[in-house]
């Protein structure tokens, strides 16, 4: 009984795996006979359908200031995807509760979200509410714990500080299959260093594309963009960020640009064009980067190359007298005016440039120095020719001089046009001892894997229009210009700045010059220290919104100051001492000098501080100081603040009300890694005051305008020359 039972099962059995064999045949038959008759390889058709590969992601290259700090960089994204397949393990389970789930996070319509997550026929759906959703956000989503949500990894260009040289450094969009390219700025001259391209990983995988336990995998590695780095400097682009952002609330001009750089060696340290941009959204009004894009009248800061011209010649005397206020050449109806069309009488001529005169540069090209020889120094010093920057969309501007009066209004910066870039080039010669020096923004380019240097630049002279004792003649007499003339609103207190002021016309759209109050393009070029420059800048600001007698000057005095001293500040450049005196004094000009505090106890010199009327804020928990800020030698006024570090614990301080400078003066100290958005002073902290803080910890500080400005009954009312300056067509 037991052997029948066995021959039957057997025979069963056998049965089966017939009935199987031939099943199996069969197909292969089937699948054999449709693909040979479509020209199909049967072992290609098989890798196809076993053989799986996955994107490696490749990243764009990194932008880092001149310090390593990042500028623009790649960071991750996530898109997130629903799985829908019921025969794949995690699917969605409950579309109705994973859309009400998910609508809080991704601010998306619950009601669109469940039709979406109810698709019959689909394996995946991404949802458009959850395109590139940052990494919080992600992490709000995964804590859900939603069978079959999953997410895509990519990537997405990032710039952390916001219209950081928005204009220079441009911004990214998609390009070819998805990859990054570069659309204006560096990101789209250097496209080529910058761009990536993914590898790729290819592997045998079951129909849900999973891997298959112990089998070979083949990898193409991802090729990463080449790292960017750049003469910029982060703290000296957010001081003139800052400066052009509250001159633009205030003042709401038609269009500003500012340039620091480095006269030394050419290098830019800060550049910015107004209306600005955020490359993180992309709301763009204004495409052109005006320093290097846009030539125009430049006024008198012309002044100062044609002074340079006849040192240089030998042929200016600055004792020599000479009739101000008109100056009638031949065949030609119309006189020269100074600005302020009286002029001041008989003058010297050094007189003449402290007061901008135009009657004296017109006789110093025309009577001394000679139409030709100007000619050779405008080319000398390049203001004929692109400097060759390395920032895209260099213009050049257009030297009028066919007619005699094209020649001497070139002479104080009327008719001819030039850049902003093109005057920062010809300055250095002045700063630099009479070498001319090329500028330039990028630095280096590394390759991120290797390591090794891709590119390199050095400071190159351009060339030498002048020799070092008439730049030394050319920068002592600007400084009287700030000291003594037109340029006394560009003082800082503990420096000696030298400069020259200009007041240019706009011409109309037809041919006719702009009248009005406030209708100029009101600049300055200054340097600083005079005797060795270390910063160069150049600010200027059109058609700035002024009514009468507020003065046009006004925006650039206030962008250039803040911008000039605190960038001096930060590079430890010391305002000259006035005595030596352990403790701080005060000084009529200069505001209070911070002595060396270190070792003092903090009670004694946190009283000093505010009887001085300093704001005062102590880090650290003993009573021994042993960093401060700003340093030793510093000039201080009433009212700024001083933060001493002492050892032990430090808790961060509540910095309600503190104002952009003082954030940047604790995160200095202490060694923070701080962003800081919008403008006016404090009103939010990342790190909640009383809490341990330490360095290298990220701060995030929100400023907000004051609700209310109040007027200041005690501002001294200009001098009636600066006044008249600022109601004539050029200064």
């Amino acid at each position: 009984m037991k052997l029948k039972r066995k021959n039957v099962g057997a025979g069963i059995l056998m049965v089966a795996f017939t009935v199987l064999f031939f099943i199996l045949t069969g197909k292969f038959y089937l699948v054999a006979s449709s693909q040979s008759a479509e020209g199909v390889d049967l072992i290609e058709y098989g890798k196809r359908k076993w053989l799986k590969s996955d994107v490696l992601d490749a990243k764009r290259g990194t932008m880092f200031d001149r310090n390593g700090e990042v500028v623009a960089q790649d960071i991750p994204s996530y898109s997130v995807i629903a799985i829908l397949d019921k025969d794949y393990p995690n699917h969605i389970k409950d579309p109705e509760k994973a859309a009400e789930k998910l609508a809080k996070i991704l601010d998306a319509d619950k009601e669109e979200l469940v039709e979406l997550l109810s698709k019959e026929g689909r394996f995946q759906v991404e949802l458009p509410a959850g395109r590139k959703v940052s990494y919080r956000k992600k992490e709000q989503i995964e804590d859900l714990k939603i069978p079959g949500i999953d997410f895509i990894r990519e990537s997405r260009r990032y710039y952390p500080n916001q219209t950081f040289a928005s204009h220079v450094i441009g911004y990214t969009g998609n390009g070819e299959e998805g990859v990054q390219s570069g659309l204006m700025g560096l990101e789209k001259s250097l496209d080529k260093y910058l761009k990536e391209k993914d590898g790729k990983i290819t592997f045998l995988g079951d129909a849900f594309s999973r891997a298959i336990p112990s089998n070979k995998e083949s990898i193409k590695p991802p090729k990463h963009g080449q790292d960017i780095y750049l003469t910029l400097d982060e703290k000296i682009q957010l001081y003139l960020d800052e400066a052009m952002g509250e001159a633009a609330k205030e003042f709401e001009p038609e269009k500003m640009t500012a340039i620091v750089a480095d006269p030394k060696t050419g290098r830019i340290l800060g550049m910015s064009s107004y209306p600005t941009f955020n490359p993180n959204k992309k709301e763009i009004d204004n495409y052109t980067n005006f320093a290097v894009s846009y030539p125009f009248e430049p006024g008198s800061t012309m002044k100062i190359f044609t002074l340079a011209a006849a040192i240089e010649e030998g042929v200016y005397n600055g004792n020599e007298q000479f009739q101000s206020g008109s100056y009638k050449l031949p065949n030609i109806g119309r006189p020269i005016y100074d600005h302020n069309r009286k002029g001041w009488g008989t003058i010297s001529y050094d007189v003449g440039v402290q007061n901008s005169s135009n009657v004296a540069f017109s006789k110093l090209v025309r009577e001394k120095l000679g139409y030709e020889r100007f000619r050779n120094y405008i080319s000398k010093f390049g203001l004929d020719q692109k400097t060759n920057v390395d920032i895209p969309n260099e213009k050049n501007g257009s030297i009028l001089y066919n007619y005699e009066i094209e020649k001497v209004t070139t002479a104080f910066g009327q008719g001819s046009t030039i850049t902003p870039i093109q005057q920062i080039q010809a300055a250095t010669a002045i700063a630099n001892g009479g070498t001319m020096m090329q500028p330039y923004v990028i630095n280096k380019i590394i390759d991120p894997e290797t390591k090794k240097t891709v590119l390199t630049r050095e400071p190159k002279v351009a060339g030498k229009p002048i020799s070092e004792a008439t730049a030394k003649q050319v920068r002592d007499i600007l400084e009287t210009v700030v000291t003594d003339g037109t340029g006394k609103p560009y003082m800082i207190d503990g420096y000696r700045v030298a400069g020259k002021t200009g007041t240019a016309q706009i011409p109309g759209k037809d041919g006719k010059y702009i009248s009005g109050w406030g209708e100029n393009v009101f600049s300055f070029l200054g340097m600083a220290p005079k005797d060795d420059p270390k910063l160069l800048v150049y600010v200027a600001v059109e058609r700035p919104k002024i009514e009468y007698p507020e003065m046009g000057y006004t925006p650039v005095a206030n962008i250039f100051t803040s911008v000039m001293k605190s960038s001096l500040q930060y590079l430890n450049i010391q305002p000259e001492a006035k005595d030596n005196s352990s403790k701080a004094t005060t000084h009529k000009s200069y505001g209070s000098e911070l002595p060396d505090y270190t070792g003092q106890s903090v009670k004694q010199v946190k009283s000093e501080l505010e009887k001085l009327g300093m704001h005062v804020s102590v880090i650290g928990s003993d009573d021994k100081i042993i960093k401060q800020e700003p340093y030793e030698g510093a000039y201080v006024i009433k009212g700024e603040r001083v933060i001493l570090q002492t050892s032990g614990d430090m808790k961060m301080p509540d910095m309600k009300d503190w104002s952009y400078m003082d954030i940047l003066r604790i995160s200095k100290l202490i060694g923070l890694k701080e962003t800081i958005t919008g403008s006016g002073f404090a009103v939010k902290q990342s790190i909640k005051a009383g809490n341990p803080v330490k360095k290298g910890d990220f701060l995030v500080v929100q400023l907000d305008p004051p609700k209310e400005t109040e007027p200041n009954p005690d501002a001294n009312e200009e001098e009636e020359q600066q006044n008249e300056e600022e109601r004539t067509v050029t200064d």
